[in-house]
């Protein structure tokens, strides 16, 4: 989506808007689709510039988090109080966490409880006009891309408040024994145009309080929160229990939570279903955390820097500099580099493979010194470039960083996708920030065989550079599948993987048409070799306790739904119509659907079922039998254990802590990935070739 600047009359109709005239709301859905892709990202209200207004204030704003059997529960809520003498509407963004659905978003107007039912997104706007045009309570959440949710709410009265609560759930991944949990609030900085036209409040001006609940059926070691410094306890159930008050604050940094298992767990397959209905399919979350004996590699190999100098990166190209610098200078004298920048265009900054000498490294470290910022961002440029003069008789790797949306060249993932694949080479991908363009950045790591990892500015060291140590410094996994028999299911996510790496675990969602006995099979390729690992376990033919799983399914399917279309392999008309049919179903925001929060008058004035209303009613009632029960071990292959292998680990003795800038985990982990490869030659030979 293009952004368009806003022209005098334009800031005159938003000004109307903010001040809450009734014939503005008309306008201002008028000049919404014009804004929306360029506003900032980030956690926070946003007010037009120059209204001559006190800016709407965020009284408190409370985090409860419950980790359990491979999700996430993140409820947040929080008011908005109104220091002004008219009334108000209040606009909130928040960006968005990877894979999560929004469930629910109520609001409360004095005692009155409002609550969103999801429609089509057209329909959920001329509801929110009407409602809000008559002065009546009113609320919308919409999903804007992979970016971030935004959230209305009319009328904020005159010196009043109006408290909202939102509820989403995403899937959780441990990886080397260590899950993280984000609750994303930093800006991701990568749309300046935007600041003209808005303020952006994010204080805290009453209670800021974030508590987290662990519930793992897998021994902890313990759980650290880099930059938060709260308290932590055991509840009566033996769960972890993190707890985090401050009296004001700002929604300007992401807060991060790592768990770590205890070491030597096995290599496990663990199942969480849910089937309240004998009559209807049952759904599934599959996690398969492999315990294969992956060799460490040895030798010599070339990397190429694939490096974001765009008018975003101001600001932190400092500290990228620094990160590559110290990677460049732990390199070995037979280890080969070159460095490609790229903006609006792409340049490669060395000309040539650099042995990394103490003479050559201290000259190119002093060219990437001189290097300023600048431009757009030509993602398929860095790359195109990096892939030129490779050299078939080493193992390359590509290191690439960006912190923003691709803007500028080719933009279509089928173009990226169809590029990688004509290479043998691994992407390493680091994202920056919140409104990055992970999705993209998936089709071009799977299409490589590589892996990205999403950066938080907040990241902690340890969990980064041993996530990215474990995996460069081992074997992989080639040509992974996995199969089902016994049972049919249907609608399951890709069950292929190119690669599948250290520590790394395999997550996927599915249907079962109904309980009984089930085989399921891991195939790849080990050291040239063809293995096979072998399970059976049982689909329940009942199970009330998960039915969250159901939201994940579904969004999980929309997100494939919107990789076959990004990659042409579905018309776009189709491929709406089933993401709308899938969000309808299962009560989800996509960018075709946004949840309406009226009064229970008015959903029947508009014609709108209450089917968001049930499904919270039956999730709340199995939250209630999950926390009054210990937690549920979900693993399915005990009698018949698939991996002989415990599950890999962090290397011992490993410590830190601390966060540090992402662009120094960069670094970090070239630092321990120098010559950990194999030559081409010899990594041929481990892929079977």
């Amino acid at each position: 989506m293009k952004s368009y600047p806003i022209n005098h009359h334009q800031e005159s109709a938003l000004y109307a808007c903010f001040t809450g005239g009734k014939k503005a709301f008309g306008v201002l859905f008028a000049l919404f689709g014009l804004l929306v892709s360029s506003k900032i990202q980030a956690a926070g209200v946003l007010n037009p510039v120059g209204s001559g207004l006190q800016s709407l204030e965020i009284r408190d704003h409370q985090v409860k988090v419950t980790l359990n059997n491979g999700f996430a529960r993140t409820e947040m809520s929080q008011s908005f109080y109104n220091p002004n003498s008219q009334t108000l509407e209040a606009l909130y963004e928040f960006p968005l966490p990877e894979h999560a659905s929004l469930s629910e978003m109520t609001i409360w107007a004095g005692e009155v409880e409002l609550q969103g039912e999801v429609v089509e997104a057209s329909k959920a706007e001329q509801i929110y006009e009407e409602e809000t045009a008559k002065g009546n309570e009113a609320g919308i959440a919409t999903k804007e891309s992979y970016q971030r949710f935004e959230f209305r709410v009319s009328p904020v009265p005159a010196n009043g408040e109006v408290r909202m609560r939102v509820v989403y759930y995403q899937p959780l991944v441990l990886d080397t024994g260590i899950g993280t949990y984000k609750y994303p609030l930093e800006e991701g900085g990568t749309d300046h145009e935007a600041e003209q036209f808005w303020t952006r409040s994010d204080a805290v001006t009453g209670n800021f309080s974030i508590d987290v609940e662990v519930k793992s059926a897998w021994p902890l070691k313990g759980i650290r929160t880099p930059g938060f410094q709260g308290t932590q306890s055991t509840d009566a159930e033996g769960d972890l229990v993190y707890s985090y008050q401050s009296s004001g604050g700002d929604l300007s940094k992401d807060f991060l939570l790592y768990y770590m298992l205890e070491d030597n767990l096995p290599g496990r397959v663990e199942v969480v279903p849910y089937r309240a209905d004998r009559n209807q399919p049952g759904t599934f979350m599959m996690v398969v955390t492999p315990g294969v004996d992956l060799q460490p590699l040895s030798g010599g190999s070339d990397y190429v820097f694939v490096l974001d100098v765009s008018g975003s990166m101001s600001g932190k190209l400092h500290t990228l500099v620094e990160g590559v610098k110290r990677t460049i200078e732990s390199f070995r004298p037979e280890d080969r580099f070159r460095i490609v920048l790229f903006n609006d265009q792409a340049r490669e900054l060395t000309r040539d493979w650099i042995a990394a000498t103490p003479e050559a490294v201290k000259k190119a470290l002093g060219v990437l010194d001189t290097v300023q910022s600048n431009g757009g961002t030509n993602l398929y440029a860095g790359l195109d470039l990096a892939l030129s003069d490779m050299d078939d008789d080493r193992a390359t790797s590509i290191v690439m960083v960006t912190d923003g949306v691709t803007n500028t060249g080719q933009l279509s993932p089928k173009a990226f996708s169809e590029l990688m694949a004509k290479n043998d080479i691994r992407v390493f991908g680091f994202l920056l920030g919140n409104s990055a363009n992970w999705p993209l950045m998936k089709t071009i790591c799977d299409a490589s065989g590589g892996f990205y990892k999403s950066v938080s500015n907040s990241d902690d060291i340890i969990g980064q550079i041993l996530l990215a140590k474990s995996k460069v410094l081992y074997e992989s996994m080639h040509d992974v599948e996995l199969g089902i028999s016994g049972v049919k299911t249907f609608d399951v996510s890709p069950m292929k993987y190119r690669k599948v790496y250290r520590g790394q675990q395999l997550v996927l969602f599915g249907k079962y048409a109904k309980g009984g006995r089930a085989t399921l099979r891991l195939k790849a390729r080990l050291t040239g070799e063809d293995k096979e690992y072998v399970t059976e376990f049982d689909f329940p033919e009942i199970d009330h306790l998960n039915p969250e799983i159901e939201r994940l399914w579904a969004m999980d399917t929309i997100e494939s739904l919107e990789w076959e279309k990004s990659m042409g392999y579905c018309s776009p008309s189709e491929m709406e119509d089933a993401i709308v049919d899938l969000a309808l179903q299962y009560q989800l925001v996509t960018d075709y659907t946004s949840m309406v929060v009226l009064s229970d008058e008015a959903f029947v004035r508009h014609g709108v079922d209450r089917r968001n209303r049930d499904r919270v009613s039956i999730e709340y009632a199995a939250q209630q039998q999950r926390n009054a029960a210990p937690v549920a071990n979900r693993r399915v292959d005990q009698s018949q254990p698939m991996f002989q292998n415990s599950a890999p680990r962090i290397p011992s003795g490993s410590g830190g802590g601390g966060a540090i800038h992402p662009f120094a985990v960069v670094g970090l982990f070239l630092l321990l990935a120098s010559g950990s490869l194999l030559r081409k030659k010899s990594a041929a030979k481990e892929e079977g070739k």
